[in-house]
């Protein structure tokens, strides 16, 4: 029997945080002058040369979703997001190793100063051809670099400028307005003010025994999360919808919701909100278990 060979690929990871029009070049490029039968855009669930995003990996996956599934050739994948933490880029390449012949590692130029602290460098640069996206005219330092090809796009490569500068014009119309809506709510109101709302929202619509536990170092999928009881069901979704409501016109996104008959949960991104019946609540005990993981990560620190 002959052995099938396994499709070739080429990875461009990184926060996306947002994904714009250059990053879009690259992959076109990529696209076009690697040979190689796909290209997956892997957006991290947290980098780990970052302490946070502007977005929640959530919604970031779903950006990339709207700016390359157009593209031929291009598949995005969830793998690093569905880890829930910060994954490292060997771990990823030797992930889809098992799937993929991993022939190219797509890296902006901006990443070649810090690439020898990757970890697992000196594994990378034995396994992997680098490509390195870099502006027509740049001046690139790849003595590192064991094997190297280079992707020259003319679009600026840069998604904390345009964060910083609010110079959307290179971001996708669709992105655009969500990232309008992050920058305005992050930047008007702190975490403890955002709770603040959801707190005083849910109290004065009847929700009771109401808890906020606060996740900021422990290793789980959001920073705060909320706990209410409601009446019935109906009153849970008369809560969620009032949340829906207030909150949206604040600059809450909100990435998904989830309700039954006995409970609901809200996904802000880094806010959690579960609403329960008195039953449910009691049966499952979750507050119990975020007061383990809260008090776990405080004897660690």
């Amino acid at each position: 029997m002959v052995k099938q060979e396994k499709p070739s690929v080429a990875i461009f990871g990184g926060s996306f945080d947002p994904p714009h029009q250059g990053h879009r070049a690259i992959i076109e490029e990529a696209v076009r002058s690697l040979d190689v039968e796909k290209v997956l855009i892997i957006p991290a669930y947290l980098n780990p040369f970052k302490l946070s995003s502007l977005a929640p990996a959530a919604l970031r996956l779903q950006w990339c979703h709207t700016l390359f599934d157009p593209i031929e050739k291009v598949e995005v994948s969830d793998y690093e997001i569905r880890k829930g933490k910060s994954i490292t880029t060997s771990q990823t390449v030797k992930h889809f190793k098992q799937i993929y012949h991993v022939k190219y590692l797509i890296i902006g130029a901006d990443n070649l100063t810090t690439l020898s602290s990757w970890h697992e460098f000196e594994w990378l640069n034995n396994e992997i051809t680098w490509v390195v996206a870099t502006r027509e005219g740049s001046r690139l330092q790849t003595q590192m670099l064991k094997k190297w090809k280079i992707l020259e796009v003319k679009t600026p490569i840069s998604s904390s400028k345009i964060r910083d500068t609010k110079q959307l014009k290179d971001v996708d119309m669709q992105i655009r307005e969500s990232v309008k809506k992050l920058l305005k709510g992050q930047q008007n109101m702190t975490m403890e003010q955002r709770i603040e709302n959801i707190v005083t929202l849910l109290d004065e619509k009847k929700a009771e025994e109401i808890e906020v536990f606060n996740l900021d170092n422990a290793d789980y999928i959001a920073k705060r999360v909320v706990i209410a009881n409601s009446l019935n069901g109906k009153h849970t979704q008369a809560l969620v919808d009032q949340l829906k409501n207030t909150l949206k016109p604040k600059g809450e996104i909100f990435l998904a919701t989830d309700i039954s008959d006995e409970w609901a949960v809200i996904d802000l991104g880094d806010i959690l909100i579960h609403i329960m019946i008195p039953e449910y609540r009691q049966r499952y005990s979750l507050e119990a278990f975020l007061s383990e993981l809260a008090a776990a990560q405080k004897n660690r620190d």
